[in-house]
Formats: C-alpha cells, sequence, structure tokens
C-alpha cells in the first residue's frame, strides 16, 4: 500500500494530483474488508485515484469494536471523507456497503459535497424491507449463511481460528444492516447506478430497480448472471460499467 489510514486504504499510488483524477471509493460487504477492492484498484490505476474503506474489527483493526449500526458507521466514515473531497468522488458500495455508501453519500450532502456516481451492487434499496433475524441466531447459523452466499473461502470457514477472528465483524456487520431503517423519502442528488445478479437470494431485480426513488438524478440497472457475489466472475463487465458511468472518465 503507498498509504495507510485508519479507515482509508489506497493499494497503488494515487495519480498525479495535476490530472485531478477521480477518486474511486469502496465500500465492502457484510463481514468484508479494504483488501476486497485490491484487484479493482489494480486495474482502474491510475486511471482512478481507487481508494477502500476499512471497518473496525476486522484484519489489522480486528481489536477494534465492531461498529453495529450503520448510521454511526456512516457518521465515522463521513468524517474520514470529506478531506479527501478535494477531487471529485465516486463511490461503489457492495451490499451492505451500498448502504453505507447512500448514507455517507446523503451526509456528505448536507456539508454541501456530493459524489459524482453512486454504485450500489448486491443490495435491495434501501426502502424495500425484509424482517431478517441471522444475526441473532449461533454461530453456524451464520457461518450457513456466508457459505449460501459465496465470495468466501470456505477453508476460512472450516478453520476454528480464523472461525473467531472472523464471527465478531460478520456478526456486528449482520446486525448493522439487517436492523438499518431507511429514513422515509431518503434520497441524493447523484446519479445512481445499480448492479445486481439476477439469482441474488437477497435482491430480486425489483427490489434492486426500487433505488430510483433515492435519487433525484439519472438512474441506471444492470443486471448479471449470477447470485450474491456475481461480481466475482463479471469483473470485466462491472470495471466498464464503472468507466462508462464516471463523468471524467467519459469525458
Amino acid at each position: 500500500m503507498t498509504e495507510t489510514g485508519t479507515w482509508v486504504r489506497r493499494f497503488f499510488a494515487a495519480p498525479d494530483s495535476r490530472e485531478t483524477a477521480t477518486r474511486l471509493i469502496c465500500f465492502p460487504h457484510a463481514g468484508g474488508s479494504a483488501s476486497y477492492f485490491h484487484p479493482v484498484a489494480k486495474q482502474l490505476t491510475p486511471r482512478f485515484d481507487v481508494l477502500a474503506i476499512q471497518y473496525p474489527g476486522r484484519q489489522e483493526r480486528r481489536h477494534e469494536r465492531c461498529i453495529d449500526d450503520i448510521g454511526e458507521l456512516a457518521d465515522r466514515v463521513t468524517a474520514e471523507i470529506v478531506p479527501l473531497a478535494d477531487r471529485p468522488m465516486a463511490f461503489f458500495g457492495h451490499s451492505m456497503g451500498a448502504v453505507v455508501a447512500f448514507e455517507v453519500a446523503r451526509r456528505l450532502m448536507e456539508r454541501g459535497i456530493a459524489p459524482q456516481v453512486l454504485f450500489a451492487s448486491g443490495r435491495r434499496a434501501p426502502s424495500c424491507v425484509r424482517v431478517e433475524t441471522v444475526h441473532k441466531e449461533g454461530d453456524q447459523a451464520l457461518i450457513a449463511e456466508v457459505r449460501r452466499l459465496g465470495g468466501t473461502d470456505v477453508r476460512m470457514l472450516e478453520d476454528p481460528e480464523l472461525q473467531s477472528m472472523i464471527l465478531p465483524s460478520l456478526r456486528g456487520d449482520y446486525t448493522a444492516i439487517m436492523t438499518y431503517r431507511c429514513s422515509p423519502g431518503a434520497r441524493i442528488g447523484a446519479p445512481i447506478v445499480v448492479l445486481t445478479g439476477d439469482r441474488d437470494p437477497h435482491v430480486t431485480t425489483d427490489e434492486a430497480a426500487r433505488w430510483k426513488e433515492h435519487t433525484s438524478g439519472a438512474f441506471d440497472l444492470h443486471v448479471f448472471r449470477g447470485g450474491h457475489f456475481y461480481l466475482n466472475n463479471h469483473a470485466a463487465a462491472v470495471m466498464r460499467t464503472i468507466t462508462e458511468n464516471i463523468p471524467a472518465a467519459q469525458a
């Protein structure tokens, strides 16, 4: 990494500041970490200054308290991102990360700052509520849910020592996203581009399309073959979708 902070990771050198390249800020899924976006940074740097958020409670932050409330998490991330607003920004969030990115965008708007675009991946619209309780169940139920969604190396789930490291952040994140309730009428001014898998057990196409209700700007929906982690098998298409929807990249 060329720069390490508590909350923000940069894996490759940023483009020359004279180019004023857009900062693409990536928000991980529940149980995920900043390193999930290392391949994105490798692919898109130096076209963009790719950064990834590192939530507390995992990897080198594993000894910190997990934040199990989306509002608190968004508040903390917003404070870290404000100093990065000296360049245009775009947000990419997957699963829980899409909701965190949306709530951060709302808070930045209150400060007169807005991302160029929000990419919401693998998550139903904030106003779509499902009653989910796996965060209240035992460890094995939580592990079974992670297995069902895919995207996590099964060897990590089978190793007791690794399980003990993963489960606290996983349960904290699941508590945060499953207890999240969007404020009525919440929306942002930035365009929203939604990406989803056609066999995602947590998102129907109709639920993904309802993100349109949360922006006063443009909206677009991209449906890929696959489940919750469809993007692992469609990396090139996802990268293309990102570059084609960031204004600076189009220019």
